[in-house]
């Protein structure tokens, strides 16, 4: 026997998810719990949002970033040519985010990489960087990594829209490796 979530009577069940005991009024005022309850998470949700610094926008969108580069380029580490698939993988600046902010979200800029070793350990491996990219992408745009030294500024909104899109690409990039 249980207990009716709402006036307390005692009912048989009929399946796990019974939580009334199938009075109309019981079911109703159930209902109207639910709705209120979600009401409430989405205005939380919604405070919770209008409430972001930059900072956590930026670490928001970085996470999704690294999420689509590592499903982009899969379990290859660009500087060693690793293959494993017992190794953990992470998306790889050649230029770093501190040294050059403007390339954070450059995808010529940002490839899979093995952490440990290559990301970690050897600070970036860009000794081995550099020749595969140049074999990736090319020695002009290489070139152009290297010179541009322009600052950019990520506004909210611009960083909201550049979130939204990397989900989607994520999104597609999981679609097509299945």
């Amino acid at each position: 026997m249980s207990k009716c979530a709402i006036c307390r009577a005692e009912f048989e069940r009929k399946s796990m998810s019974t939580k009334t005991c199938g009075d109309p009024i019981c079911k109703a005022e159930l209902k109207r719990q639910k709705e209120r309850k979600k009401a409430e998470r989405e205005a939380t949700r919604a405070r919770k949002e209008k409430i972001k610094s930059r900072n956590d926008w930026l670490n928001e969108v970085q996470k999704v970033f690294n999420a689509y580069i590592r499903a982009r380029d899969g379990n290859v580490c660009i500087s060693c040519g690793t293959q494993s698939p017992n190794i953990q993988y992470c998306a790889g600046h050649y230029r770093s985010r501190g040294a050059a902010p403007q390339h954070r979200f450059n995808e010529l800029n940002v490839h899979s990489q093995c952490n440990h070793r290559c990301n970690m350990r050897l600070s970036g491996n860009i000794v081995n960087y550099r020749p595969a990219l140049i074999a990736k992408i090319g020695l002009e745009a290489v070139e152009a990594l290297e010179n541009d030294n322009a600052a950019r500024y990520y506004t909210i909104e611009e960083l909201i829209e550049l979130k939204t899109l990397y989900r989607e690409k994520l999104k597609l990039c999981a679609i097509i490796s299945k």
